[in-house]
C-alpha cells in the first residue's frame, strides 16, 4: 500500500483519488498537461524550445547524483514529491515556523497555569472574570477573548491551499451525520474508554499525591454559561485538528516522514500545551490518537473536528450542568 506524495491518501493505483496526484513515474508521464496543471505551450514556444534542444545535441545532461547538487535544488527522499514550486528547505521552514506561531501562546499559557497551581493558587477557572458587574457581559467577553485561539487557521489553510490541499481536498465543509457525527461519537466514546483504564493504575498515586493533577474548574458559573463551553470547545476543535492533522501531518508527509512517526510527534506537540492539567495530560492522548489515526486514514477533517468538538462539549455540558 503506498501514500500519495502530496496529500497522504492512501493509494492503489497509478493516481491519488483525493487530490489527483500521478503516484508513478508512468502516471506522471502519461498524464495531460490539463491533469497536471502544466501549461500548454503555443506553437511559437514549441518551435523555440525544439531549436534549444537541437543545439544541446550531444551535450551531456547531470546525473543523477549531480542533480542534487544544482544551485536551488531540493534533496528529498526517494519516491516523496514535494509540491510544484517549493524546495525541502522551504516547506521544512514554512512548517516550522506555522507550528512555532501555533504553539507559542499556548504552551506559555500551560506553563504559567502549572506554575499556578504548584505555587498554591489553587484551581483556575476555565472561564476568564473580565467584569464582575454584569456575569452576561463576561460571557459574551470571555467569547471575544477565546476568537484570537483561532487566528492562525486561515494562514494554515492559505499555505495548504498553495500546494493543491484546499479546504474540499481536505474534506472541510458541512458535517453529515452518518460520515462525520456518528463515527465521531465512537471516537469520542473510545478514547473516553481508554482514559478510564489509564485512570486505574494512576488512582492511588492521586490519591496521595493530588497536586499531580491540575482541576481546571467549570462548576462556579451560571447554567448559561455552557454557551461560552460549546463556543470554546468549536474555536478548540477547529484550530487543533485543523493545524494539528490537516497543516502539520499533511506536511510531515510531504517531507517523507512515514505515518508512524507522523502520529508519534504529533501527539508529543498535542500534549505540550496540555501539561497545565499536571499528569493528568496522559488522558488527552487517547483522543489525539484516535483523531490523528481517522485523519492519516481517511485524509478528511470534518470527522476529527466533529469527534473533538462533541468530546468536548459533552464534558463541558456534563460539568456545568451537574
Amino acid at each position: 500500500m503506498n501514500y500519495c506524495p502530496r496529500c497522504g491518501t492512501k493509494v492503489t493505483g497509478d493516481f491519488c483519488t483525493t487530490c489527483g496526484n500521478p503516484t508513478s513515474v508512468t502516471a506522471a508521464v502519461t498524464q495531460s498537461p490539463v491533469q497536471t496543471g502544466t501549461p500548454v505551450l503555443d506553437s511559437t514556444e514549441t518551435a523555440s524550445n525544439h531549436e534549444e534542444t537541437t543545439n544541446l545535441e550531444g551535450v551531456e545532461g547531470p546525473g543523477p547524483n549531480e542533480r542534487s547538487r544544482l544551485p536551488g535544488s531540493a534533496v528529498q527522499p526517494a519516491g516523496v514529491a514535494l509540491p510544484q514550486g517549493h524546495t525541502r528547505r522551504m516547506l521544512v521552514w514554512e512548517t516550522r515556523v506555522v507550528m512555532f506561531a501555533f504553539l507559542v501562546t499556548g504552551v506559555v499559557s500551560a506553563v504559567l497555569v502549572l506554575i499556578q497551581h504548584e505555587s498554591g493558587v489553587g484551581d483556575i477557572s476555565r472561564f476568564p472574570v473580565i467584569v464582575h458587574s454584569n456575569p452576561v457581559l463576561n460571557m459574551l467577553l470571555g467569547m471575544l477573548a477565546y476568537v484570537p485561539v483561532l487566528a492562525i487557521v486561515p494562514l494554515a489553510l492559505f499555505l495548504l491551499a498553495r500546494t493543491g490541499q484546499t479546504p474540499s481536498v481536505l474534506g472541510i465543509g458541512l458535517p453529515t451525520f452518518k460520515r462525520d457525527i456518528l463515527p465521531a461519537l465512537g471516537l469520542g466514546a473510545a478514547a473516553f474508554g481508554i482514559e478510564l483504564l489509564l485512570l486505574v493504575p494512576f488512582a492511588a498515586v492521586i490519591d496521595h499525591h493530588p497536586g499531580l493533577v491540575n482541576n481546571v474548574t467549570v462548576t462556579s458559573q451560571p447554567k448559561y454559561y455552557l454557551i461560552e463551553a460549546i463556543f470554546m470547545s468549536a474555536i478548540t476543535a477547529i484550530t487543533e485538528e485543523v493545524l494539528v492533522n490537516g497543516y502539520f501531518i499533511t506536511r510531515l508527509g510531504q517531507l517523507g516522514w512515514t505515518p508512524r512517526s507522523s502520529l508519534i510527534l504529533s501527539l508529543a506537540l498535542r500534549t505540550s500545551y496540555h501539561v497545565y492539567y499536571g499528569l493528568g495530560f496522559l488522558l488527552t492522548i487517547p483522543l489525539g490518537y484516535f483523531v490523528t489515526r481517522s485523519f492519516q486514514k481517511h485524509h478528511k477533517l470534518n470527522r476529527p473536528i466533529m469527534a473533538h468538538f462533541l468530546y468536548d462539549a459533552i464534558l463541558f455540558t456534563i460539568s456545568i450542568l451537574k
